[in-house]
């Protein structure tokens, strides 16, 4: 039973109020769909119109070998779901704890920052309660908390998208007067969690620096040597991993890449890369990391390995050379 009753991705709009190791692959032929996602800059009005399909043309690998990628690219975003939670509860069958989702959410070509940047985390919050109605069975509601970075976050989508759900809905950080010095109310997430709390997903995670480190903290209080699974969705993470933050200045979240990353599971990504030699870096678990590259209406597989590749890696190294 779905706990959401309001018209997702069926083309109808919907009003939101915004708030303030091989080197080498062959992969079969697949369709590729895009979907655009318009946003009024107060309401947010969520419509999906399907662009001319795209396909993925065969790509000889360096062995000769051919093999056919289990999971193709999503055509729209009830497709990509579908997919993140099909590898969400594979990966839950492996006893993954912490788990990471991530996918544009301005259209599935586009890039962070494509959109502004509280409609971008809008558009999460709806992808997430989507993402729910397919993951979450209504006997499990009541024991999966959904986090949101902070306390009027947690208001914003009572009113909107999580209206009417069994779901339980807190917050990582609450602002306090003086927010805007970059102050806030130290929050202890070991009292935010309650005992019959089976599973936590965290949504966004990103505007504020403190935010992830919140986010470590309920991992090691509330998950480590327990049966709970965590799940960070649309976190961008490759903030942290890519060095954005410099670790002079942000030396607690720098670590994040070597005491908390390495316990996360990525179990369904999309990152695009524009340009000339643009192209898609791809994973849905428990499947392999895989680049296309875009050539004209085309996705080429152009590399699959079974460790993540850094991003500046495939943008200067893997799309250039394929």
């Amino acid at each position: 039973m779905s706990l959401l009753n309001s018209p997702t991705s069926s083309g109808i709009p919907i009003s939101l109020s915004s708030p303030s190791k091989r080197q080498g692959c062959s992969c079969g032929g697949f369709p590729i769909g895009t979907e655009k996602r318009k946003f009024d800059q107060r309401t947010s009005f969520l419509s999906i119109s399907r662009s001319p399909q795209l396909v993925v043309n065969a790509a000889a690998g360096k062995g000769g070998s051919s093999a056919k990628l289990d999971v193709p690219f999503p055509s729209d975003y009830s497709e990509l779901l579908e997919q993140a939670k099909e590898a969400t509860e594979l990966a839950l069958k492996d006893n993954r704890q912490l788990m990471e989702i991530e996918f544009p959410t301005a259209g599935l070509d586009s890039v962070p920052g494509d959109g502004e940047g509280g409609i971008e985390m809008t558009g999460s919050m709806q992808l997430l309660r989507e993402f729910c109605d397919l993951f979450v069975s209504p006997e499990k509601a009541t024991r999966t908390r959904i986090f949101f970075p902070e306390a009027n976050e947690v208001t914003f989508a009572r009113k909107s998208a999580f209206s009417g759900a069994s779901l339980k809905l807190d917050y990582l950080t609450k602002p306090s007067l003086f927010q805007d010095f970059g102050f806030e109310s130290k929050v202890k997430m070991s009292d935010r969690v309650k005992p019959e709390d089976e599973l936590f997903l965290v949504g966004y995670p990103y505007f504020n620096v403190n935010e992830m480190l919140v986010v470590e903290e309920l991992y090691k209080e509330a998950v480590v040597n327990t049966a709970r699974k965590l799940i960070i969705f649309n976190g961008e993470l490759d903030r942290i991993r890519s060095g954005y933050y410099p670790p002079f200045f942000y030396p607690k979240l720098a670590a994040l890449s070597q005491t908390f990353f390495p316990e996360m599971e990525t179990v369904y990504y999309i990152h695009n890369f524009k340009g000339r030699k643009g192209g898609v870096l791809f994973r849905c678990y428990p499947g392999p990391w895989t680049v296309f590259r875009k050539v004209r209406n085309n996705y080429v597989c152009v590399r699959q390995q079974q460790v993540m590749p850094s991003l500046k890696q495939v943008a200067l190294e893997i799309l250039p050379s394929a």
